[in-house]
């Protein structure tokens, strides 16, 4: 998500800061641009490039903008779940954003819609705006407020209306944002990568549980809902967030390099060369050799005009995006044995056809180590893996992994390990992590997680 307030070229700026965001997902993209009473919008699925092709940033005026790059999570893909949603009326108009996931959205829908609401997508956006409206035509803090305060789950949201921008961020802090100047106008990010590509400068990340509202006057924070430890999703740190970003005040490939290192301690083998998946288990991968003693080599070429795997909506098109996006360097593999570092292990069918691709290569051994615990539960906070049955670590004891990917050996990183390679560096202990998807232990909607198991 990207927003800004107070900019003359509010949806040029919102596009460029996309683009640096566009490793968060490539199921749509979207952009929505208010001046005064005047509003305009255009999103549609695909990649930025590809919906913003023939024109259509020059008719998107105003000096506030929000947009985001979409990523379908359980099943809620096509146009219509594709955000910014734009919704009308004659009182007060409001575009919103979000990311995350609301758990308990089964319920509320079921609520408004007894009460007579009537919805146009599955997407949690729309459940904001119409706990919203309840309250009456005007969008305030109050309304706001007390809509928050009936969601259980993960979410970072930007609200716009014609006055003002509206920014928050839930309890536990598992989505991240954060704001910044860009001369005389406010920016909004779920990223500070966006801020170095436009020139904006951090001021600060949002808290959990806040309620921010941006104006002419300036910005003012309110802390809402009653928040506990920040448990910001350790998968941004892992996998998601670009590596020049930084996150509760840590780099990521800082912390990620750290990882590596941790895991060679843990789980150290003999070998000739270390090489990394790209993109984002290179710093890992660095990490893991340095601690090892080890060169550090390239020793698979990723093609840039590939997207994510993990992030793909199918298992389908995950298996074909591996043959397409990834070679292996024969000259430095051959004859070597190789550790391939990797980020984490999701679903299986990548691992092991970059360590068939490795041996098909010459290597002599392919020695997997994981960056990151096993991923043994799903995620109800954002991210597409919602079931046990897809997860490799859940149905798979490590041998089974190790023989089922073809690897000479597999190690994963402990979670005592991820912790400290990324809490190590933090100034404050408030400041936390969500392993849910390795631990089991969820922060938010146990109890949510508790009926359903007990209804199916």
């Amino acid at each position: 998500m990207f927003g800004i307030w107070g900019h003359e070229k509010a949806a040029e700026i919102t596009y460029y800061a996309l683009h640096a965001l566009q490793h968060r997902g490539q199921d749509g993209a979207g952009i929505v641009a208010c001046g005064g009473e005047a509003w305009q919008i255009h999103k549609d699925v695909g990649l930025l490039n590809d919906v913003f092709s023939r024109g259509e940033l020059d008719r998107l005026a105003g000096q506030n903008a929000i947009g985001q790059i979409h990523y379908a999570i359980n099943g809620n893909q096509g146009f219509d779940n594709v955000q910014p949603h734009l919704f009308q009326s004659q009182k007060e108009s409001m575009a919103i954003v979000h990311s995350g996931n609301i758990m308990n959205a089964h319920a509320l829908r079921g609520e408004l819609e007894a009460s007579g609401s009537i919805f146009q997508t599955d997407a949690d956006t729309e459940l904001l705006a119409h706990l919203i409206r309840r309250h009456g035509a005007v969008v305030n803090e109050a309304a706001i407020a007390d809509a928050l305060g009936k969601i259980i789950g993960a979410y970072a949201f930007m609200l716009m209306t014609e006055d003002c921008m509206y920014i928050a961020l839930d309890p536990q802090g598992i989505r991240p944002l954060t704001i910044g100047r860009l001369q005389d106008a406010y920016v909004v990010s779920s990223e500070s990568c966006a801020f170095d590509l436009i020139g904006a400068q951090k001021i600060f990340e949002v808290q959990p549980g806040d309620l921010i509202r941006i104006d002419a006057a300036g910005w003012q924070r309110k802390a809402v809902i009653p928040s506990e430890r920040q448990r910001l999703c350790a998968m941004e740190y892992v996998y998601f967030s670009r590596p020049d970003s930084d996150l509760q005040h840590i780099n990521v490939h800082a912390a990620r390099k750290r990882m590596g290192m941790q895991l060679a301690e843990e789980a150290a083998v003999r070998a000739d060369v270390v090489t990394g998946v790209p993109d984002s288990s290179i710093s890992a991968a660095i990490g893991y050799a340095e601690a090892s003693h080890l060169p550090y080599e390239i020793g698979l070429i990723k093609n840039r005009y590939v997207g994510r795997t993990f992030i793909k909506p199918s298992q389908e098109l995950r298996e074909q995006g591996v043959k397409m996006k990834l070679s292996p360097v024969k000259g430095i593999v051959a004859g070597k044995r190789v550790v391939m570092v990797d980020d984490s292990i999701v679903r299986g069918t990548t691992s092991k056809k970059i360590v068939r691709m490795l041996k098909e290569a010459g290597a002599a051994e392919v020695h997997v180590r994981i960056a990151s615990p096993p991923v043994k539960h799903p995620c109800y906070y954002g991210i597409d893996m919602s079931t046990t049955e897809e997860l490799f670590a859940a149905n798979h004891t490590l041998d089974g992994m190790c023989e089922a990917i073809g690897a000479d050996s597999l190690a994963y990183l402990s979670p005592e390990g991820l912790e400290k390679a990324i809490i190590a560096a933090k100034k404050n202990p408030d400041k936390g992590i969500c392993n849910a998807c390795f631990t089991g232990n969820y922060p938010v909607g146990a109890d949510i997680l508790l009926q359903e198991k007990v209804r199916s």
